[in-house]
């Protein structure tokens, strides 16, 4: 599993350990859980070490981005010390806005008194992402913050883009050495898979071996520009043999493979987590995707997101993965709405939002242990709280279901964070 984050009395970081150690810390009373999640130990004295350095590690998502801490000792090398999976909670906003732009449409529409419209003119401010995307920012930089309180982070490394498009279009950029490399056969076949849908060009076929194929073919003067390469299935490639694209009946494959790749060449969010995570004064490097999926293939390892944020960049190359390692599953929550007056389906208000976020002690979100004393449900059940009423009644969402039971049956063991977690297994 992931290593144990440890605090001393000062709250400075110190070197992850173990998890073996950290039940002998806290059996010991010489430590005091400090956080659930990520888990984290507080020492009861002062320690004055030199902790080896740590990498902190991003491959970015549109879903999920991968998360990872890499220690880098004189002995082992370089070793996973924590890892994550982070869920955005983006289309998630993006359908909430939708539903609100609506229902102030509809209420204007039937002259329902209501706020009116803006025009126009307001010009966005530099840098400006949709709220969708400018919380996968936010989610990267939240997390970055709390390892930094939890962990001596030296350095960074984040995948910005999911292939070098300049050095493709222009192999001898970087010289002879780069145009000859291993690596850039990964990042040209991650620009076409991309490109071309991760399918054949000419059968539409997916989930099958694919093979880099040349529009027009060598021996008719074509060129190994990424302008004249495609995807093809083997018995596609076959059958056209040396014939052009448009001779074997495609003309219009040509066309395509000339249209750039913006979505997948410029991505605003991956830029966008870089500038944060300079904006802290940590050392900063930038890599690609293809770099990456050559390192995770070249060392064995199986597609996640967590191992992706392992390989990125050029120490990717060689990073052990212990086996007992068992990635945390971030997922953002939100912390609620802001909607204050309730409405029914045709926008008209049936009553207002609950006035008292907190009741006895607890909110929605918050991890919380139930101790049911009898009941179908009769036991211990940990997990996040999902709704809380003033009488008193609260649900929990534990691996036994929904539950609901009285509030003084819980106890509270983590305020909530807008997060929530679980295990991940290689």
């Amino acid at each position: 599993m992931n290593s144990v984050f440890v605090l001393d009395a000062n709250k400075t970081p110190l070197m992850p350990c173990r998890p073996s150690r950290a039940r002998r810390l806290l059996r010991d009373r010489k430590a005091a859980v400090y956080r659930m999640q990520p888990f984290t130990l507080m020492l009861k004295y002062r320690v004055e070490a030199s902790p080896q350095p740590i990498e902190f590690k991003v491959d970015p998502g549109s879903k999920t981005t991968g998360l990872a801490l890499v220690g880098k000792f004189q002995a082992q090398g370089r070793v996973v010390l924590w890892a994550g999976n982070l869920t955005h909670r983006g289309q998630a906003i993006r359908d909430r806005l939708e539903r609100r732009r609506a229902l102030r449409r509809g209420r204007r529409y039937r002259n329902t008194r209501y706020r009116a419209p803006r025009f126009l003119n307001r010009t966005k401010p530099k840098g400006w992402l949709p709220p969708s995307l400018r919380s996968r920012v936010e989610n990267v930089s939240t997390w970055l913050n709390r390892l930094l309180d939890r962990a001596p982070i030296s350095e960074c490394h984040i995948e910005t883009v999911r292939f070098d498009i300049q050095k493709i279009q222009n192999p001898e950029i970087s010289g002879v050495e780069y145009q000859q490399g291993e690596l850039l056969g990964y990042e040209v076949r991650e620009y076409l898979l991309e490109k071309w849908g991760r399918k054949c060009a000419y059968c539409n076929k997916q989930d099958i071996p694919l093979e880099v194929e040349h529009i027009t073919p060598r021996c008719r003067g074509g060129s190994h520009r990424v302008s004249n390469l495609t995807l093809a299935c083997t018995p596609c490639n076959q059958r056209k043999n040396h014939q052009t694209a448009a001779e074997f009946g495609y003309p219009k494959i040509q066309a395509k493979a000339k249209l750039p790749l913006r979505d997948a060449a410029v991505n605003a969010t991956r830029y966008a987590i870089g500038r944060a995570i300079q904006s802290l004064s940590l050392p900063t490097s930038f890599w690609s995707g293809g770099r990456t999926k050559k390192n995770r293939l070249s060392q064995g390892y199986p597609k996640d997101h967590w191992i992706d944020a392992v390989c990125v960049g050029e120490n990717g190359a060689k990073v052990t993965i212990t086996e007992d390692v068992r990635a945390l599953h971030i997922k953002a929550m939100g912390r609620g709405a802001r909607q204050v007056v309730r409405t029914d389906k045709h926008g008209f208000p049936r009553g207002k939002a609950g006035r008292c976020k907190r009741v006895k002690g607890f909110q929605t979100g918050d991890l919380a242990k139930l101790i049911q004393p009898k009941g179908k449900y009769a036991g211990i059940h940990i997990g996040m709280l999902a709704g809380i009423r003033a009488r008193g009644t609260f649900d929990i969402k534990a691996k036994a279901g929904k539950i609901s039971a009285n509030w003084k049956n819980f106890q509270l063991i983590q305020r909530g964070d807008g997060y929530d977690y679980g295990l991940l297994t290689v």
